[in-house]
Protein backbone atom coordinates (compact mmCIF):
# COMPACT_ATOMS: atom_id res chain seq x y z
CA UNK A 1 0.00 0.00 0.00
CA UNK A 2 1.20 3.62 -0.80
CA UNK A 3 1.70 5.56 2.20
CA UNK A 4 2.68 9.43 2.73
CA UNK A 5 6.02 10.14 1.94
CA UNK A 6 6.43 10.36 6.16
CA UNK A 7 5.19 6.97 6.46
CA UNK A 8 2.78 8.02 7.70
CA UNK A 9 -1.08 7.10 7.44
CA UNK A 10 -3.35 9.28 5.05
CA UNK A 11 -5.48 11.28 7.31
CA UNK A 12 -9.13 11.75 5.41
CA UNK A 13 -12.26 13.53 5.97
CA UNK A 14 -15.16 12.04 4.98
CA UNK A 15 -18.63 14.51 4.37
CA UNK A 16 -21.77 13.29 3.32
CA UNK A 17 -25.07 14.40 4.53
CA UNK A 18 -26.97 10.72 5.33
CA UNK A 19 -25.49 10.30 8.39
CA UNK A 20 -25.29 5.88 7.59
CA UNK A 21 -23.29 6.21 4.14
CA UNK A 22 -21.02 8.75 5.75
CA UNK A 23 -20.20 5.67 8.33
CA UNK A 24 -19.93 3.26 6.49
CA UNK A 25 -17.47 5.10 3.63
CA UNK A 26 -15.86 5.71 6.74
CA UNK A 27 -15.82 2.32 8.31
CA UNK A 28 -14.77 0.40 4.85
CA UNK A 29 -11.73 3.28 4.65
CA UNK A 30 -10.80 2.86 8.21
CA UNK A 31 -10.02 -0.84 7.28
CA UNK A 32 -6.96 0.36 5.61
CA UNK A 33 -3.83 0.26 7.14
CA UNK A 34 -2.66 3.07 5.65
CA UNK A 35 -5.37 5.38 5.49
CA UNK A 36 -6.94 7.07 8.91
CA UNK A 37 -10.29 8.70 9.13
CA UNK A 38 -9.62 11.33 11.30
CA UNK A 39 -13.36 13.38 11.18
CA UNK A 40 -16.82 13.19 9.75
CA UNK A 41 -18.44 16.51 8.37
CA UNK A 42 -22.39 16.48 7.37
CA UNK A 43 -22.34 19.51 4.84
CA UNK A 44 -19.71 21.58 3.53
CA UNK A 45 -19.60 24.56 6.29
CA UNK A 46 -19.23 21.28 9.20
CA UNK A 47 -16.07 20.30 7.02
CA UNK A 48 -14.41 23.87 6.80
CA UNK A 49 -15.19 23.66 10.88
CA UNK A 50 -13.60 20.11 11.32
CA UNK A 51 -10.58 21.35 8.94
CA UNK A 52 -9.70 24.68 11.38
CA UNK A 53 -9.82 22.70 14.39
CA UNK A 54 -6.86 20.33 13.08
CA UNK A 55 -4.94 23.27 11.36
CA UNK A 56 -5.62 25.22 15.25
CA UNK A 57 -4.31 22.09 16.97
CA UNK A 58 -1.37 21.79 14.36
CA UNK A 59 -2.71 18.98 12.68
CA UNK A 60 -3.49 18.46 8.59
CA UNK A 61 -6.27 16.55 6.68
CA UNK A 62 -4.67 15.04 3.72
CA UNK A 63 -7.74 14.32 1.75
CA UNK A 64 -11.07 15.55 2.01
CA UNK A 65 -13.72 13.17 0.85
CA UNK A 66 -16.81 14.72 0.01
CA UNK A 67 -20.88 14.41 -1.74
CA UNK A 68 -21.68 16.77 -4.03
CA UNK A 69 -25.03 17.07 -3.12
CA UNK A 70 -25.63 18.93 0.44
CA UNK A 71 -27.98 20.74 2.22
CA UNK A 72 -26.26 24.60 3.28
CA UNK A 73 -22.56 24.22 1.85
CA UNK A 74 -22.64 22.04 -0.76
CA UNK A 75 -19.63 19.51 -1.91
CA UNK A 76 -18.82 22.26 -5.03
CA UNK A 77 -18.74 25.14 -2.93
CA UNK A 78 -16.77 23.53 -0.07
CA UNK A 79 -13.93 22.23 -2.76
CA UNK A 80 -13.55 25.71 -3.70
CA UNK A 81 -13.50 26.95 -0.28
CA UNK A 82 -10.82 24.59 0.61
CA UNK A 83 -8.74 24.93 -2.19
CA UNK A 84 -8.65 28.38 -0.94
CA UNK A 85 -8.30 28.13 2.60
CA UNK A 86 -6.22 24.76 2.97
CA UNK A 87 -4.36 24.60 -0.43
CA UNK A 88 -2.56 21.27 0.78
CA UNK A 89 -5.28 19.61 1.24
CA UNK A 90 -6.95 17.63 -1.42
CA UNK A 91 -10.40 17.22 -2.22
CA UNK A 92 -11.54 13.90 -3.66
CA UNK A 93 -15.36 14.00 -5.14
CA UNK A 94 -18.06 11.02 -4.45
CA UNK A 95 -21.64 11.10 -5.45
CA UNK A 96 -24.07 8.67 -5.89
CA UNK A 97 -25.00 10.98 -9.22
CA UNK A 98 -22.45 9.73 -12.22
CA UNK A 99 -23.15 13.74 -13.97
CA UNK A 100 -20.94 14.58 -16.70
CA UNK A 101 -21.46 18.15 -15.67
CA UNK A 102 -20.38 17.48 -12.54
CA UNK A 103 -17.54 16.59 -13.14
CA UNK A 104 -16.08 19.21 -14.97
CA UNK A 105 -17.44 21.69 -12.32
CA UNK A 106 -15.56 19.31 -9.35
CA UNK A 107 -12.72 20.40 -11.71
CA UNK A 108 -12.94 23.96 -11.76
CA UNK A 109 -13.75 24.04 -8.07
CA UNK A 110 -9.82 22.65 -7.77
CA UNK A 111 -10.94 19.07 -6.96
CA UNK A 112 -8.66 16.38 -7.10
CA UNK A 113 -10.38 13.52 -8.40
CA UNK A 114 -14.37 12.31 -8.81
CA UNK A 115 -15.39 9.05 -8.17
CA UNK A 116 -19.03 7.71 -7.54
CA UNK A 117 -20.31 5.85 -4.63
CA UNK A 118 -21.06 2.68 -6.03
CA UNK A 119 -17.12 2.19 -6.94
CA UNK A 120 -15.55 -1.07 -5.12
CA UNK A 121 -14.24 -0.26 -1.75
CA UNK A 122 -10.77 -1.28 -2.87
CA UNK A 123 -11.16 1.59 -5.88
CA UNK A 124 -12.25 3.96 -3.26
CA UNK A 125 -9.31 3.59 -1.16
CA UNK A 126 -6.52 3.79 -4.16
CA UNK A 127 -8.65 6.97 -5.45
CA UNK A 128 -7.91 8.22 -2.05
CA UNK A 129 -3.97 7.40 -2.06
CA UNK A 130 -3.64 8.43 -5.53
CA UNK A 131 -5.07 11.94 -4.79
CA UNK A 132 -3.26 12.17 -1.75
CA UNK A 133 -0.11 11.72 -3.74
CA UNK A 134 -1.00 14.51 -5.85
CA UNK A 135 -2.34 12.72 -9.23
CA UNK A 136 -5.64 13.11 -10.33
CA UNK A 137 -8.45 10.52 -10.60
CA UNK A 138 -11.15 10.39 -12.26
CA UNK A 139 -14.14 7.56 -12.87
CA UNK A 140 -13.38 6.60 -16.48
CA UNK A 141 -16.82 5.94 -18.38
CA UNK A 142 -17.42 9.79 -16.50
CA UNK A 143 -14.21 11.41 -18.00
CA UNK A 144 -15.21 9.73 -21.77
CA UNK A 145 -18.53 11.42 -20.86
CA UNK A 146 -17.57 14.63 -19.77
CA UNK A 147 -15.09 15.12 -22.61
CA UNK A 148 -17.99 13.99 -25.35
CA UNK A 149 -20.61 16.39 -23.48
CA UNK A 150 -18.03 19.50 -22.59
CA UNK A 151 -19.19 22.09 -20.09
CA UNK A 152 -22.17 23.92 -19.35
CA UNK A 153 -23.72 25.59 -22.34
CA UNK A 154 -25.96 27.70 -20.19
CA UNK A 155 -24.43 31.10 -19.04
CA UNK A 156 -24.98 31.92 -15.34
CA UNK A 157 -27.97 33.91 -15.36
CA UNK A 158 -29.21 31.03 -17.62
CA UNK A 159 -28.08 28.44 -14.65
CA UNK A 160 -29.53 31.04 -12.28
CA UNK A 161 -32.80 31.22 -13.69
CA UNK A 162 -33.36 27.73 -14.62
CA UNK A 163 -32.66 27.00 -10.50
CA UNK A 164 -35.29 29.28 -9.67
CA UNK A 165 -37.83 27.58 -12.35
CA UNK A 166 -37.28 24.09 -10.63
CA UNK A 167 -38.02 25.82 -7.37
CA UNK A 168 -41.12 26.57 -8.24
CA UNK A 169 -41.54 29.75 -9.23
CA UNK A 170 -43.52 31.80 -12.26
CA UNK A 171 -42.00 34.31 -14.04
CA UNK A 172 -43.42 37.30 -11.69
CA UNK A 173 -41.53 35.32 -8.83
CA UNK A 174 -38.19 34.79 -10.49
CA UNK A 175 -38.25 38.03 -12.30
CA UNK A 176 -38.60 39.46 -8.42
CA UNK A 177 -36.08 37.29 -6.68
CA UNK A 178 -33.86 38.08 -9.43
CA UNK A 179 -33.96 41.49 -10.09
CA UNK A 180 -34.85 41.48 -13.76
CA UNK A 181 -37.59 42.10 -15.86
CA UNK A 182 -40.28 39.28 -16.33
CA UNK A 183 -39.07 39.94 -20.21
CA UNK A 184 -35.67 39.16 -19.38
CA UNK A 185 -36.44 36.07 -17.40
CA UNK A 186 -38.67 34.96 -20.35
CA UNK A 187 -35.06 35.06 -22.78
CA UNK A 188 -33.04 33.33 -20.58
CA UNK A 189 -35.35 30.82 -20.26
CA UNK A 190 -36.05 30.71 -23.87
CA UNK A 191 -32.13 30.33 -24.54
CA UNK A 192 -31.88 27.85 -21.61
CA UNK A 193 -34.41 25.66 -23.60
CA UNK A 194 -32.93 26.14 -26.87
CA UNK A 195 -29.86 24.88 -25.88
CA UNK A 196 -30.87 22.05 -23.60
CA UNK A 197 -33.04 21.34 -26.94
CA UNK A 198 -36.18 21.24 -24.26
CA UNK A 199 -39.52 21.80 -25.37
CA UNK A 200 -40.48 23.19 -22.08
CA UNK A 201 -38.77 25.36 -18.92
CA UNK A 202 -39.77 22.17 -17.23
CA UNK A 203 -37.57 19.76 -19.41
CA UNK A 204 -34.64 21.82 -19.52
CA UNK A 205 -34.55 22.17 -15.73
CA UNK A 206 -34.52 18.33 -15.87
CA UNK A 207 -32.01 18.15 -18.52
CA UNK A 208 -29.67 20.60 -16.92
CA UNK A 209 -29.91 18.59 -13.84
CA UNK A 210 -28.97 14.87 -15.05
CA UNK A 211 -26.56 16.59 -17.03
CA UNK A 212 -25.31 17.95 -13.73
CA UNK A 213 -25.07 21.68 -14.98
CA UNK A 214 -27.07 22.90 -12.15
Amino acid sequence: MTQTSSGTPIRVLVVDDQALVRGAIAALLGLESDIEVVGQAGDGAEALAVLEGERAAGRQIGVVLSDVEMPGVDGLAACAAIRRRFPTTRVLMLTTFGRPGYVQRSLDAGASGFVVKDAPSEQLADAVRRVASGLRVIDPVLAVETLARGASPLTDRETDVLRAVADGGTIADIADHLGLGQGTVRNHVSAAMLKTQARTRAEAVRIAMESGWL
